[in-house]
């Protein structure tokens, strides 16, 4: 009983990290990837379709991304999608294909960034506390129902909370890896 509670909130707390490490395919650091537009999406018959479906989508060098629609049609529709997604650049539509030509990142923006992944990482923190919360919630509940002893609950609840220390110090060191990453000129 303990250890099916003990491997579901490892299993949660897994997830929590690999959220928040999707999350931070959406930040810009020093070279741009093609994951910047991953929360793009178009109108392509009335269905929000994200990009990379109605196109190639390329990071031609460390500065630019070329879409190229397999419908030429949709060039204007996923002109204005970028634009209002507000990723930082203006699209460059020559007719067959939209370019985005990225400035090298500022301090500034680099900063942004950081601040942007911090939050990213303190709501990971968040979720893996309420991931323990729950875990210590049905321990508690086993105790009051009789099904575990007093000496049981308390050793289950000391290991879910060396479960939680070792995923929050997991996340710190993601947490200060990425920003080595984002901040290195």
């Amino acid at each position: 009983m303990l250890n099916e509670i003990y491997s579901s909130c490892e299993e949660k707390m897994k997830s929590s990290i690999e959220h928040m490490q999707r999350d931070f395919r959406t930040l810009r650091t020093g070279k741009v990837t093609v994951s910047v537009l991953d929360n793009v999406k178009i109108d392509y018959y009335g269905t929000p379709t994200p990009l990379d479906q109605v196109g190639s989508v390329i990071a031609t060098d460390a500065t630019t991304i070329v879409i190229n629609p397999w419908e030429k049609n949709l060039l204007s529709t996923i002109e204005s999608a970028i634009s209002k997604a507000n990723i930082g650049v203006n699209p460059n539509n020559d007719g067959d294909l939209i370019k985005l030509f990225f400035p090298p990142m500022t301090v500034e923006q680099r900063q942004e960034s950081v601040k942007q992944m911090k939050v990213m990482g303190e709501n990971a923190k968040v979720a893996v506390r309420n991931d323990r919360r729950s875990a210590n919630d049905k321990i508690k509940k086993l105790e009051k129902d009789k099904e575990v002893t007093v000496d049981e609950s308390k050793t289950a609840q000391d290991n879910i909370q060396k479960l939680t220390d070792k995923y929050i110090a997991s996340i710190d060191q993601i947490l200060k890896d990425k920003e080595a990453e984002i901040l290195k000129v």
